[in-house]
């Protein structure tokens, strides 16, 4: 029977708790090493204390656990965790990687466990880069053109290279447009993050920026900075601490 070094990376703790728990019930397969809050800590961990396997979770803010796994340069046996029926991709079914949907089951677990000794002798750095592929295969295919708008019986397509930000409200979220105009839309900040393109960045909890349209940025405290946007009213967004690295990275901030 294979011990796996294993590191949970996931930014809700109660997951992380949850799964901790229903690790150590493995009848030493786990040996539980560390656990990370986001995808840049979780990166660090990995570089450094090259574990066998991590549990992933997929969607984390500042950086996806796909978005992570690029930054790697230990490659370790991988379980996606996810809330999202959607990310189930078939290629979980082929590749020597598999996923688990939250909240996740005992069962279920031992049998990703099953599948991980079937195949612990792959190269989990070839089946990582394959299901890349495939995952930006299926995100490029699912990608936003437009979003619509409702007013009465009739609707209008906002087209996305105009959208400067999104924000989430209490039960709707907003967005705005270069001259200033205001929407709403159904559609939360996760599922938005799934189907934006690439120059759509979260840089808060409750923020979506269309990077194309930052005209200035200014130092904040705290590690935090606020964004000034090329539209009509030079709106002024105040970045969340957490995704400061990342937002450095997006605008190549020294």
């Amino acid at each position: 029977m294979n011990t796996y070094r294993t590191i949970i990376i996931d930014d809700e703790a109660i997951a992380r708790q949850r799964l901790s728990r229903l690790l150590n019930e493995c009848n030493g397969q786990i040996q539980l090493i560390s656990e990370g809050k986001n995808g840049i800590e979780g990166a660090d961990l990995i570089n450094s204390l090259k574990p066998d396997l991590i549990f992933l979770d997929i969607q984390m803010p500042g950086k996806t656990g796909f978005e992570m796994l690029k930054d790697l340069k230990h490659i370790p046996h991988v379980v996606f965790c996810t809330a999202y029926e959607e990310f189930a991709l078939q290629a979980f079914n082929t590749l020597a990687i598999d996923y688990l949907v939250k909240p996740v089951e005992k069962d279920r677990l031992q049998l990703t466990l099953e599948k991980l000794n079937r195949n612990a002798a792959s190269s989990p750095g070839l089946q990582i880069d394959e299901l890349l592929q495939l995952v930006n295969q299926k995100m490029e295919s699912k990608k936003l053109q437009s979003i619509p708008y409702k007013i009465g019986d009739r609707g209008i397509l906002i087209k996305i290279e105009k959208i400067t930000y999104f924000f989430a409200a209490e039960k709707y979220v907003e967005f705005y447009t270069k001259d200033g105009k205001k929407y709403l839309t159904e559609l939360s900040l996760k599922k938005l993050l799934e189907r934006l393109p690439d120059n759509f960045r979260q840089v808060q909890r409750s923020i979506i920026v269309n990077i194309n349209f930052v005209k200035e940025y200014r130092k904040y405290f705290r590690g935090k900075y606020i964004l000034i946007l090329d539209d009509i009213n030079s709106n002024k967004l105040e970045t969340g601490r957490t995704f400061s690295n990342n937002i450095k990275e997006y605008l190549s901030i020294e």
